[in-house]
């Protein structure tokens, strides 16, 4: 029987932290081996886990973004849960509902497929707005709240959604409070000729992750997530920070319209961004390299480029903002 979530310590020693990141290392190579010539996405998803967030992987159809939410869910052996998002899904079909038993004639709470420690979305924005929004208490709070009753999630607990690229047909606009809920937001992208070759001359992608053995475990992610969060920010550190953060705010030149910054839940989850960046480069403080790196995925999906007329997109602009502002 496994543990209850919330009867795991996160208490490790240096011992410990090390095994943990050899295993690591064994998790990024198993998944390279299955999503070719994607190591940098790989590392940047592991990140977001350790950071404790959300992650938005946005590409068109085909691009591995499925594959990879099941190869991490293998190699952490964690509990998945895939919801396929429609225009007639409910939020009920989601949370889950009260259901009457006529032998004891009492009310039932069946609970939803969100009840699991890794939740993937599939193609989130299919659903209707309002089904949408029955996910933000979940990610806010880890926790829902249906007929009146508040429950708590597991712990660790995992929101990674797929999104289609919003100019294809039957697709509904995040708003920005979902949008922000999100820790980052990474694109998979073509793999390179020799990847796809590779691809090609070998088994499924789907057999190759129903073969994969966990290198840790659910245990280990929250271990994880704790660590990350003993790693330091120096007061300069932050300052760097929160001068970038400044610059989405006041200084980014937009055409066409008001333009909304980072808000302060961003602020701290891309500090924990950076820090898991950095513990995953085994070091145990935080350089501007590391906010720089993280950057584009934790300010993608904020800097709203609808109301740029410039063409410019998300990522465009993340870079304009981390080139204009210069390292103390």
């Amino acid at each position: 029987m496994r543990q209850h979530p919330k009867m795991i310590s996160t208490m490790s020693s240096p011992a410990e932290i090390e095994q943990l990141r050899d295993r690591i290392q064994a998790f990024r190579k198993a998944a390279a081996n299955v999503i070719l010539d994607k190591e940098r996405e790989i590392q940047l998803a592991l990140c977001c886990l350790l950071a404790r967030g959300h992650l938005l992987i946005e590409d068109m159809p085909g691009m591995g973004k499925t594959t990879l939410v099941h190869t991490i869910a293998r190699l952490f052996d964690l509990k998945l849960s895939r919801i396929q998002f429609t225009n007639d899904l409910l939020p009920a079909d989601i949370l889950g509902s009260s259901i009457y038993d006529p032998q004891d004639k009492k009310f039932h709470f069946h609970p939803g497929p969100i009840f699991s420690e890794l939740i993937l979305a599939d193609e989130l924005n299919r659903a209707t707005p309002k089904t949408q929004s029955a996910c933000l208490q979940a990610m806010e709070e880890r926790k829902v709240t249906v007929d009146g009753v508040t429950r708590e999630l597991p712990d660790p607990f995992v929101f990674i959604a797929t999104q289609n690229p919003k100019q294809q047909i039957g697709t509904f606009l995040l708003p920005e409070s979902q949008l922000d809920r999100f820790l980052m937001r990474i694109e998979m992208g073509y793999p390179n000729r020799e990847a796809e070759k590779t691809m090609l001359r070998q088994e499924s992608r789907q057999e190759l992750v129903q073969k994969l053995v966990p290198v840790l475990t659910s245990k280990d992610l929250v271990r994880l997530q704790q660590a990350v969060k003993e790693v330091h920010a120096s007061d300069a550190l932050i300052g760097y920070l929160q001068d970038i953060v400044a610059y989405t705010r006041e200084g980014l030149p937009v055409t066409g319209g008001a333009h909304a910054g980072l808000s302060p839940r961003a602020t701290l989850g891309f500090l924990n961004a950076a820090k898991s960046w950095a513990f995953l480069q085994g070091r145990a403080n935080v350089l501007p390299e590391d906010v720089q790196t993280v950057g584009p995925a934790v300010m993608s999906h904020r800097l709203n480029p609808s109301l740029d007329l410039s063409g410019k997109t998300g990522s465009h602009l993340a870079q304009e903002v981390l080139a204009h502002v210069a390292v103390d």
